[in-house]
């Protein structure tokens, strides 16, 4: 499992670098704005007067959008899962479904490999690529901390990054999950799109909208903290999340190992009733 692993990150490297190194800059330029903030307070609280009380909700209030934390969840930690979103989509849904349709997963598998070993080790890699991303963003807010009025201790902000690996492997666990079901990983990808994009904006308008509570309470964006977690960590509302996951990559791994493979290219629907169908029409 250690070299199905280490061959991962290897094949991964480039977009582990890419991604960490835009997203630690990223980090450093929001960061280094935060003083510039301060400094037009008033003529920004005037603005921000202006504007409709609904829209204020999306942010928190006034004060909470100059404060360290509320600064950093509202223009960096928020659109977070967005972002690295795409990334968690693309990587999960091509663990093993790539090399599937590419022709060279029975290839992998003629080796003495163990599909139970090859799944959880890609898994495994997918998280550490997601760490490794993580704690390069992480950096860059460390070094703006050295010379900005945002003040935490290394541990502190590290804990919103938690939380985003947390609805991250959520989505990477789905977007696994749904790969050994639907005929293909683009298919896999959008479905894992589609819930993205649909519970950042159910979770985002539940706090303008009381009647959307109900449904925002399925939405794992309503159990991601993001710059909050500095202001207070929810351990149990991490937990939920990779407890989650683990029980996709659980189901998926079952599946992939009690189903064919097939030689390349996209496949049919796995799911017996689909099939039952498709055979009487």
């Amino acid at each position: 499992m250690n070299t199905i692993v280490r061959y991962a990150l290897l094949r991964w490297r480039g977009q582990i670098s890419g991604w960490g190194v835009a997203l630690a800059a990223l980090a450093l330029l929001i960061a280094s704005l935060y003083d510039a903030a301060l400094q037009m307070r008033a003529q920004l609280e005037q603005l921000l007067d202006t504007m409709p009380s609904e829209l204020m909700m999306f942010v928190g209030g006034v004060d909470r959008v100059f404060s360290p934390a509320g600064f950093l969840d509202t223009r960096f930690f928020s659109m977070m899962p967005l972002l690295l979103g795409v990334f968690a989509v693309l990587i999960g849904s091509g663990l093993i479904a790539g090399d599937e349709e590419n022709g060279t997963l029975d290839l992998i598998l003629a080796h003495p490999v163990r599909r139970f070993d090859l799944i959880i080790g890609r898994w495994l890699a997918f998280c550490a690529a997601l760490l490794g991303i993580l704690a390069m963003a992480w950096l860059g807010l460390i070094i703006a901390s050295s010379f900005t009025s945002i003040k935490f201790g290394w541990l502190d902000i590290a804990l919103p990054f938690v939380s985003l690996f947390g609805v991250l492997a959520w989505f990477g666990g789905l977007a696994l999950l749904l790969s050994m079901i639907v005929p293909s990983r683009r298919l896999a990808a959008s479905l894992t799109g589609l819930v993205l994009a649909a519970s950042y904006f159910v979770t985002t308008f539940a706090r303008i909208s009381p009647n959307l509570n109900g449904l925002a309470r399925w939405s794992p964006f309503t159990y991601y903290q993001g710059g909050g977690a500095l202001e207070g960590f929810n351990t149990g509302d991490f937990v939920g999340l990779l407890f989650m996951s683990i029980i996709f990559v659980a189901i998926a791994t079952w599946l992939f190992q009690r189903r064919n493979i097939r030689i390349a290219g996209e496949g049919g629907w796995r799911l017996p009733l689909l099939k039952r169908r498709s055979q009487t029409s």
